[in-house]
């Protein structure tokens, strides 16, 4: 048997697998993975990335070639990182808080895994924001009620009606009850969903395309488009799932083999997002709006329906995939510092608040700031995970080491908060501006890990110390 495997059954109390690794017994169907995938991708800000990229609201935005060249790079450089996070965990079948005890430390562990929590907190927030939002336009405000008006209190965003905050309730709970049910709950709601919201988007960027005049007027409306620069759209791109990215080593972990690895990567940055992202810039260049589910309402009462109902489905696998993940990464802080929490009470504890959170206007407020700071604050979060596996240790890892791993790798403490600080002060200071942000804070991680690591290393083997 490799070090990279087990065949030993887990314990009874740890069926998801929080603090030992899955064994080849207990992984998951590639295809059953690989409609996760597309459920999990499919988010309503690949939309919105596609309209920004089309100038929606009246800013800057850039030809069609060029957009389909943006979001080429981005989703490539997303597809790579993420099929290489993968790997790491189809070959240890660690979580991500496991696998980053070699290049954190045991303890170290918990900076990456805070910010993780917090992040998949905020998408469960705005997601649940994004399906209250659509149903509100759908119901309207027969009730006349404002619950929340952002207005008066020094916000921009529009007002939270009743019937927004009700179908947030609502459809907060029901995302919560179903990640109760771990990776099967996620296949359960992916499995018949996947499919049918991938063909009513190309139907939908169609009928678009074909209302706003035909694809000739429309690639001579998108010729006008200008004032992106290419590097900061690459930087959307790129921003608007990099978390996803990180989050790819919880679900990889049940993969069978490494192609499961490409095949789920492919499943959403080659085949979802992108034609999420085109959907979007063609239907802000031909009908004013980005998403089709928007246009889809304003035509029927049966297309809307359709659009309202696909539209919580298609976004239920990704919200239940936020909750799933935050449990695995709460667990293991709690854990660290003596807190036996189960899994399904940090589910519950998460889905309430983060549904609160929706319910009162966090996407309509603060997701625009959320995603630009999650495009620059989160790269650097894999950046010693890579240069540790890849580099450092030469793709070998010994898994029955997770729990003898030094309290600190302050070489990967030190490189993330560095990496996310540079990345902070490019961004604030339009510095590098020509190139994506986040991807340079990930490499400028790297290489301050590759340097620190052999001198820490050395100094923590040396005579003074006696020991390492």
């Amino acid at each position: 048997m490799s070090k990279h495997e087990t065949s030993s059954a887990p314990p009874a109390h740890d069926h998801d697998f929080m603090f030992t690794p899955i064994p080849m017994t207990h992984r998951r169907e590639t295809w059953k993975q690989v409609l996760v995938w597309i459920g999990f991708g499919y988010v309503a800000t690949g939309l919105f990335i596609g309209g920004a990229l089309a100038g929606a609201n009246g800013g800057p935005g850039m030809s069609f070639p060029m957009a389909l060249l943006a979001i080429a790079i981005g989703m490539g450089l997303l597809f790579i990182l993420t099929s290489l996070l993968g790997i790491m965990a189809q070959r240890t079948g660690l979580s991500l808080a496991l696998i980053s005890r070699f290049s954190y430390g045991r303890f170290g562990a918990n900076l990456p895994m805070i910010a993780m929590g917090l992040l998949t907190l905020g998408w469960f927030a705005a997601i649940t924001g994004m399906v209250g939002d659509i149903w509100g336009t759908f119901l309207g405000n027969p009730s006349g009620i404002i619950v929340f008006n952002p207005a008066e209190h020094g916000y921009s965003g529009v007002p939270i009606t009743l019937e927004v905050f009700l179908s947030c309730v609502v459809a907060g709970l029901l995302f919560t009850y179903t990640s109760l049910h771990g990776m099967k709950g996620l296949e359960i709601i992916a499995i018949p969903v996947s499919p049918i919201i991938m063909i009513i988007a190309v139907i939908t960027g169609y009928a678009m395309l074909q209302e706003g005049g035909g694809l000739s007027v429309f690639i001579e409306n998108s010729n006008r488009n200008e004032g992106l620069m290419l590097s900061t759209a690459i930087t959307m791109v790129v921003g608007s799932w990099i978390a996803g990215a990180v989050m790819g080593v919880d679900l990889f972990r049940f993969n069978k083999s490494i192609s499961a690895v490409f095949w789920g990567s492919a499943a959403c940055f080659i085949f979802t997002n992108p034609l999420l992202n085109v959907v979007g810039y063609i239907g802000t260049m031909t009908v004013g709006m980005p998403n089709y589910i928007t246009w889809m309402i304003e035509k029927s009462f049966l297309l809307a329906l359709i659009g309202v109902i696909t539209w919580t489905l298609s976004l239920w696998t990704t919200n239940d995939a936020e909750l799933y993940c935050n449990s695995l990464y709460t667990g293991p802080v709690l854990d660290s510092v003596g807190v036996k929490v189960n899994k399904n009470v940090l589910i519950l504890t998460t889905g309430i608040i983060g549904t609160v959170l929706g319910a009162i206007g966090f996407y309509q407020i603060f997701f625009a700031d959320f995603i630009n700071y999650l495009g620059i604050m989160a790269p650097p979060l894999a950046g010693p995970l890579l240069a540790d596996y890849y580099i450092t240790r030469k793709c070998r890892y010994d898994i029955t080491q997770i729990n003898s791993q030094p309290k600190y790798n302050y070489a990967g403490v030190i490189s993330a908060l560095a990496g996310m600080a540079s990345g902070l002060v490019m961004a604030l200071n339009n510095i590098l501006s020509d190139w994506p942000t986040g991807l340079l804070a990930l490499v400028i991680t790297v290489i301050i890990y590759l340097i620190l690591h052999p001198l820490l290393a050395a100094k923590a083997t040396s005579p003074a110390t006696g020991r390492s």
